[in-house]
């Protein structure tokens, strides 16, 4: 038995390893730290009852349940693995810190054009050494992957404590419907008014020979070294994403895709540019390539990748399958809850409002496979909350224009309409397309041809006489950070005549936008001189 001293002891100790529990107590012991569980141990007969009960602790959980709580609602969390979901542990924010590795990498890279050099062999008087010391560059991934893993912990620790401060009860375990609105976790049943399904989703592995062999992008984090030769296998962000950090770091990197080229759903411009840069960096790009096995060589440990078309690529350390992702539902016992999905996907069915079909019950963020970003998942789990506790009818996330950002090598930021999109939604002579396509100033000095140099590329979309902005997309350096601004001014409705009446900052990429030609000539007053250039 756990006594009520000892847990001040138990809360330090869980922040101090990032978790909701000790890993020492069974699942069975953790239930005596719910509120309402006996002290001799035994389990109530009566299931426990919440006001709102949320199934899974990624950043849309718990963003959900600390608001509701916040209303006063008796709020209940369930998670069985670390808190913070695929975001804080093997998504957006371990992603980002290898991201700035490999962006620091290629700025050591391009150091010499700034003057910069290394030195080589120093002499015995200046070491006062008798041997000469020769000073190099070296990369030790695992010196980042410890100070990664440890920053994650410490995020999860950051979750565990603003769930307590906010009076959120987390249960540890898997949680699996019995009933409508019924859900065990362990061996123990909750009920509650309301229940949050929001427990995200998982890396998809293809059915294929030697598929054992091969890792997901969960897996990239778990790697203890950079491999020397690598093959990633997609055409999504993720796998353009860890592509591009595995080349900047100086792997051998090898991009197998489906079609043409990866990216498919971004404008063209986008992707386009993405290939030129790609090829540019070294990186190699393998189009309408579809593996059909991965075999291993027992002997040497290397990889060979099989295509459907018969080639055969060798001599791989890694092979990283970032082909997609499914929804994490199978063991919530969704049809016993009464909760429909969508056939073959698996995805929940959710409204724009997160109900699902079982009222009472609602979903969010990536189990229902609509705009998969964290922060989307945030703002629907919170206006959820705001709808069902704090007297907001109506409230509901919005899914419209929703900004996003690739950390691809150069970076990617997009928001509204593709211009194909753009294209199948108005008439042809109601759009007006300006776009700019020029080598950043930072890379200005240096000595090299301008085709060689990095390029920035921006488009911006209008429709109608007022040049209403309906799609802005930029790729090239800084392109991560530009686009907040930009994405508020178009959730806005702004016009191009907007754009130019904000006066540009200067010298920077993100002045282009607020300067593309003809400027201060949009609209049917700028008509006639627009004629006349």
């Amino acid at each position: 038995m756990i006594l009520p001293i000892m847990r001040p002891l138990l809360n330090r100790l869980r922040l101090q390893t990032g978790r909701i529990a000790l890993m020492a107590i069974p699942a069975t012991a953790a239930a005596h730290f719910s509120s309402s569980s006996k002290l001799d141990g035994k389990a109530s007969s009566e299931p426990q009852h919440f006001d709102y009960l949320v199934i899974g602790g990624g950043s849309g959980g718990v963003a959900s349940a600390r608001r509701a709580a916040a209303y006063g609602a008796k709020v209940a969390l369930v998670e069985y693995k670390a808190l913070g979901g695929t975001c804080v542990n093997v998504g957006c924010v371990p992603k980002k810190v290898m991201f700035n590795t490999a962006i620091l990498a290629e700025q050591m890279q391009e150091a010499g054009h700034f003057g910069f050099y290394r030195r080589g062999p120093l002499t015995g008087a200046e070491t006062g050494k008798k041997d000469a010391v020769t000073e190099t560059f070296g990369f030790d991934w695992k010196t980042i992957k410890e100070a990664r893993d440890a920053y994650v912990r410490r995020l999860n620790g950051i979750y565990a404590t603003l769930l307590r401060n906010s009076t959120v009860e987390v249960l540890e375990g898997a949680a699996r419907f019995t009933g409508p609105r019924r859900v065990q976790v362990g061996e123990k049943e909750y009920t509650a008014d309301h229940i949050l399904i929001a427990t995200g989703g998982k890396p998809v592995m293809p059915k294929m020979p030697g598929v054992e062999h091969c890792i997901h992008s969960d897996g990239f984090f778990a790697l203890e070294e950079l491999p020397k030769r690598v093959a990633v296998v997609g055409a999504g962000y993720i796998a353009v994403e860890l592509a591009g950090i595995f080349n900047s770091l100086g792997a051998d990197t090898n991009l197998f895709v489906r079609y043409d080229g990866p990216l498919r759903p971004f404008d063209q411009l986008l992707r386009e540019t993405l290939m030129q840069e790609m090829d540019h960096a070294g990186l190699h790009l393998h189009k309408h390539s579809t593996p059909a096995g991965v075999q291993k060589d027992e002997k040497t440990g290397k990889l060979s990748v099989t295509l459907t078309n018969g080639q055969e690529h060798k001599d791989f350390d890694v092979v990283l399958l970032a082909i997609g992702r499914s929804p994490e539902t199978e063991t919530l016992g969704l049809e016993a809850g009464g909760i429909a999905t969508v056939e073959k996907k698996g995805y929940i069915q959710a409204d724009a409002q997160q109900n699902t079909s079982m009222p009472g019950v609602y979903a969010l963020g990536d189990v229902c496979g609509k705009v998969e970003l964290t922060p989307m998942a945030i703002a629907a789990g919170r206006r959820l909350a705001d709808r069902l506790f704090g007297g907001l009818d109506g409230a509901q996330a919005d899914y419209a224009n929703v900004p996003t950002v690739i950390f691809s090598h150069p970076p990617i930021g997009t928001v509204g309409l593709t211009e194909a999109e753009a294209r199948e939604q108005y008439d042809a002579k109601d759009l007006k397309i300006y776009t700019s396509r020029f080598v950043n100033l930072f890379y200005g000095p240096w000595p090299v041809p301008p085709e060689a140099k990095p390029k920035t590329a921006m488009k911006l979309i209008c429709v109608g006489p007022e040049e209403r902005v309906v799609g802005l997309h930029v790729i090239g350096m800084g392109a991560d950070e530009m686009l907040q601004g930009f994405a508020v001014a178009l959730k806005k409705g702004c016009t191009k005549a907007d754009f130019d009446a904000a006066l540009a900052i200067h010298p920077t990429a993100a002045e282009e936008f607020v300067t593309l030609a003809p400027w201060g000539l949009s609209g049917k007053k700028g008509e006639k001189a627009r004629a006349k250039l």
